[in-house]
């Protein structure tokens, strides 16, 4: 495994991240695959308040009772849940009960989208006030954020100097459209982490569509994502979710090779690349249907609208909702997107801003014109 220093913390930590966010319902095994990873030289693990339906924090609490290395813990406090000093506190003292851990080493303002919000969070008796009493009382080591915001917006919170990490989406897929805010931790030496290396799902699953990111015919698609991100100027460690040892495996794999990509290759790589791909669903789920008043289960409906932004063919998008319907995502009597009433909750909680009503709206046509 490879380590970086994680900004002017004084932390080393493993380039390859543990994601807490795709456990299986088997809590025993799920431990038992954070303590491989750990044993396979990853020292980064990420979860959050309400991953795995509020599990994943007790998972790792569970794992953590007998690693077999070092390791350091990353959890967060989200604003829409938490929004003052005090309620920060709270959230901090449950995570580390839950975690089994004297302190937690990175402490995220969890999911920042735009400067107003960032404004509320740094206001007087707000959230970082609150992260902040509990890092001086030794419960909290360094106060991060994790963001959806621009490059540019990115930037102006790295240069008030008030965090010693990022947490942001980056991939092969959308670099070029989220580099300044890279460039930006870079510059004032903040610890990058870089979460959705593999588009939320979609270049493991889209393996053949993604083939042209590969350098070396022996690594994996997924492998190459991932080495791709490790490559990058000042990008500290690639966070990416795992729910088996073999998952581990394939991804502490993806840096036992050189971490250079080509001239050619990255020339390849910017020929492929539209704006489309920066405004593809990384199926966050922040939008699922239960936050829905019509129930609509868009985070499908806009998975299956990728196929359109991928293949430029409404057929695939057709299909890949046949799919959903076969294995039991999508059942009868779901609603369907015609029955949006444009209300704009989803769009109001999606993290890429995306126009999920529009999309809903083509989607709802082409199932109508199918017949």
């Amino acid at each position: 495994m490879i380590y970086r220093p994680y900004g002017s913390t004084g932390k080393q930590v493993s380039v390859i991240g543990f994601g807490g966010m795709r456990f299986g319902d088997d809590d025993d095994y799920a431990a038992d695959v954070v303590r491989h990873a750990n044993a396979r030289g990853i020292n980064y693990f990420d979860t959050a308040p309400f991953y795995c339906d509020d599990r994943s924090e007790g998972i790792f609490g569970k794992a953590f009772k007998n690693m077999p290395g070092e390791f350091y813990v990353s959890t967060k406090s989200m604003i829409r849940k938490e929004k003052n000093a005090d309620e920060v506190r709270g959230r901090i003292e449950l995570s580390l009960n839950r975690l089994g851990v004297d302190k937690i080493n990175f402490f995220h303002m969890w999911c920042v989208m735009d400067l107003e919000q960032y404004k509320n969070i740094m206001a007087p008796g707000g959230p970082y006030e609150g992260a902040m009493k509990a890092k001086a009382e030794g419960l909290v080591d360094h106060v991060v954020f994790s963001t959806h915001c621009t490059g540019k917006d990115i930037r102006t919170i790295i240069e008030d100097k008030v965090f010693d990490g990022v947490l942001l989406g980056y991939n092969v897929i959308n670099h070029p459209f989220r580099q300044e805010g890279v460039q930006a931790a870079l510059e004032h030496n903040v610890g990058v982490v870089t979460m959705n290396p593999l588009g939320g799902g979609l270049i493991p699953r889209y393996q053949e569509h993604f083939s042209f990111i590969r350098q070396d015919e022996e690594e994996t698609t997924v492998q190459a994502a991932l080495r791709f991100n490790a490559s990058q100027p000042g990008i500290t460690v690639v966070l990416s979710g795992m729910g088996s040892m073999e998952e581990v495996d394939e991804n502490v794999k993806a840096v036992t090779r050189p971490l250079v990509i080509s001239d050619d290759k990255r020339q390849e790589i910017a020929n492929r690349l539209t704006e489309k791909l920066d405004t593809l669903c990384t199926n966050c789920q922040y939008c699922r249907e239960k936050k829905c008043p019509s129930k609509i289960k868009m985070n499908h409906f806009m998975e299956a609208y990728n196929m359109l932004l991928l293949m430029g063919d409404e057929g695939e998008v057709l299909q890949q909702l046949a799919y959903y319907r076969q294995n039991g995502d999508l059942k009868a009597d779901d609603a369907l997107p015609g029955e949006c009433i444009a209300c704009g909750v989803c769009e109001a909680l999606c993290t890429q801003k995306l126009p999920i009503i529009q999309r809903l709206e083509e989607v709802q046509q082409m199932i109508n014109r199918r017949g």
